[in-house]
């Protein structure tokens, strides 16, 4: 068949650096889908994943300011191989003097100032093995921040169950890695415990053992399963933990059993334990000896917990769209009190735990808790910690983005190790609309694409880049150009219904799952019906960048009523659809937008525009929505 050529498509000129077969070239998948994970971005058929669960006795000596512990793993095999031996995490060994974590940092510190102090790390006291039915001791390899079991009989495939049990102590850190650590106020040390117990390694169908160390940047990757745990504390102190308190008679008082009670049913946050009252003998059941608190948490891929003598304590109730019933807590210091300090804490907790049920999934388990201490912002399971100086729109900005994390990656539980901006990427996204829902938008000042881009325009490293690779003045480009691109996404490539719609869905698949970036990237393609590899390709594996172009604006035989030739031109490497505002002489203005398909076969593009008289001016991008290097050749002025 004879085809005529489209008389708008002109010669890509050789000033541009942009290729469309290699931004839209096939093969953007690493792999096909098959039985464990499907095409469509879902678990598939095959799909399965190991389970841990714990039982943990662990007791807070604060005279030489150590944790001693037993922790025992049950662990089931689910996977379709035998396993000769066993990986798992000893994560407190990063402090270690002579740690890899200790030994990357520069000379200069950094913002987790990894640099090991003497009495760091684990000490491993025996490690036993129960395995049908008979137990043995084994003598573990320890390399770094891991811990090889070798066994005796390998636990068989499709199920198969073996218990490991591990007894073992640490020295508290300082400053753990802005992850952990101890707090001095004025009313005694605020302990953040977490990384507290050795745990399991995660062996999936992707890496087999993913057993990528401890260094400090990159975060964590944990089975999912059970959590029963008993902490035994000093009697002085109140303990608030991941998940439920199972012995309230045991180591609360009457008064704030009751006050529990009240909290649960109030909207505002209740006192639990007041200022007055923080160091009274009346404020704890006794105040010599020690107290031992017993916690469950289910489902869940670990669990954190806070003590101290000092910690004032409120809470009040949190709404699910369910109506199952849950509570927010705060605990912090005196320092911390007032209205435009920790004050509002519970209030900011309770906020967003709704609105990301509302607009996500609903929070899954029942209570949680933000300490104020001396991690700047870490999140774990039903527990945050903040630092203890934050104010106003500072604080709710760390308690909306630490419990955030609790959606990516408590709930969907990533590769926080390998794949950064799947967890921080994807719940700055969401902290936006949470912001934007609380309080009638108390804190929120619009999403600042222009200050994102900023961020992460001078950046050197990918996405995809590992966190230990990255450039460590350069990784909040996994939250800004992570939000960035999904915002352009939501708002620019597709629509917010098609959008919202797939990432809920990929929530909603991957909930208590271990989902990889093709999972997420096929899920949205799939849930939004649009092939999006070249978009994934630009923002997550390159540091492209955009620069587009009006090049010339004619009028058809030279007649302004019979319309307008607006010529593009892509001149970098990235493309994305195409924003332009016409103005005429007239004083009329239309806003026009292009897909990005008009780049599929070259770097230029001409479009009629039904001008009826002359042009005065055509803007691309003129609400700076989208990150272009170069403005000044957006615009085109007429005579």
């Amino acid at each position: 068949m004879l085809v005529a050529l489209p008389v708008s498509r002109l010669a890509a000129q050789t000033t541009s650096n942009y290729d469309p077969h290699e931004l839209f070239g096939p093969y953007f998948f690493r792999g096909d889908g098959n039985e464990v994970r499907s095409a469509s971005g879902q678990p598939g058929p095959k799909y399965w994943q190991n389970r841990a669960d714990y039982v943990i006795r662990a007791t807070l000596n604060e005279q030489d300011t150590t944790i001693s512990g037993e922790v025992t793993i049950s662990y089931t095999n689910n996977s379709p191989d035998k396993l000769d031996f066993l990986w798992l995490q000893l994560d407190q060994n990063l402090f270690r003097p002579d740690s890899r974590g200790a030994a990357t940092t520069p000379v200069s510190g950094d913002r987790f100032d990894v640099k090991g102090f003497s009495k760091g790390g684990y000490h491993i006291e025996q490690v036993e093995v129960t395995y049908d039915a008979k137990s043995y001791a084994v003598t573990p390899v320890i390399s770094d921040a891991r811990m090889l079991v070798k066994l005796q009989a390998p636990v068989k495939a499709g199920g198969d169950k073996i218990k490991v049990r591990v007894k073992y102590s640490f020295a508290i850190p300082v400053y753990g890695a802005d992850r952990m650590g101890r707090l001095a106020s004025k009313n005694g040390i605020v302990y953040e415990l977490a990384q507290w117990y050795p745990r399991m390694c995660v062996y999936d169908d992707v890496e087999s053992w993913n057993t990528l160390p401890y260094m400090g940047l990159g975060e964590f990757y944990c089975e999912y399963g059970n959590f029963d745990y008993y902490l035994t504390a000093p009697a002085s102190m109140t303990v608030v933990a991941s998940g439920d308190l199972q012995n309230p008679q045991e180591v609360l008082t009457a008064r704030e059993i009751e006050r529990l009670a009240k909290a649960r049913k109030s909207d505002t946050a209740v006192m639990i334990v007041k200022p007055e009252e923080v160091g009274q003998a009346s404020s704890r059941p006794k105040t010599t000896g020690t107290l031992t608190w017993h916690f469950k948490m289910d489902d869940t891929r670990d669990v954190s917990w806070a003590a101290s003598t000092a910690f004032i304590w409120d809470a009040a109730k949190v709404n699910l769209p369910s109506g199952r019933p849950a509570i927010a807590q705060s605990a912090y210091p005196i320092e911390s009190a007032g209205k435009d300090r920790y004050g509002r804490s519970t209030e900011y907790l309770k906020r967003s735990i709704e609105i990301y049920s509302d607009l996500y999934f609903e929070y899954p388990w029942n209570s949680a808790v933000s300490v104020a201490g001396v991690a700047l912002g870490m999140e774990y399971p039903g527990i945050i910690f903040c630092k203890s100086d934050l104010t106003n729109g500072q604080l709710w900005g760390d308690v909306t983005h630490e419990i955030g994390h609790n959606w990516f990656p408590m709930l969907v539980g990533s590769n926080e190790r390998r794949f950064m901006w799947q967890d921080e990427g994807l719940n700055t996204f969401i902290n936006q609309f949470s912001t934007r829902g609380f309080n009638n938008g108390e804190y929120f000042h619009g999403f600042n694409s222009q200050f994102m881009f900023r961020i992460f325009s001078k950046e050197k490293d990918p996405l995809m880049t590992p966190p230990e690779a990255m450039n460590l003045n350069g990784y909040g480009a996994y939250y800004y150009k992570t939000a960035a691109a999904l915002n352009l996404l939501r708002d620019v490539v597709v629509d917010s219904s098609r959008f919202d719609y797939a990432f809920r869905e990929y929530i909603r698949r991957w909930a208590f799952k271990h989902p990889q970036p093709d999972d997420f990237f096929r899920t949205m393609n799939s849930a939004m019906g649009e092939n999006l590899e070249w978009f994934w390709k630009e923002w997550f594996f390159t540091i492209d960048k955009l620069d587009q172009a009006v090049t010339a604006v004619k009028y058809v035989d030279g007649d302004s009523t019979k319309g307008a030739l607006i010529t593009l031109e892509n001149l970098d490497k990235m493309a994305m659809p195409v924003i332009v505002k016409i103005s005429d002489a007239a004083g009329r203005s239309e806003v026009i937008k292009l897909p990005v398909d008009i780049w599929e076969r070259g770097s230029n593009w001409t479009f009629k525009y039904p001008s009826v008289t002359k042009l005065t001016a055509v803007e691309l991008d003129p609400d700076h929505v989208l990150p272009d290097e170069n403005r000044v050749n957006n615009i085109w002025k007429g005579e």
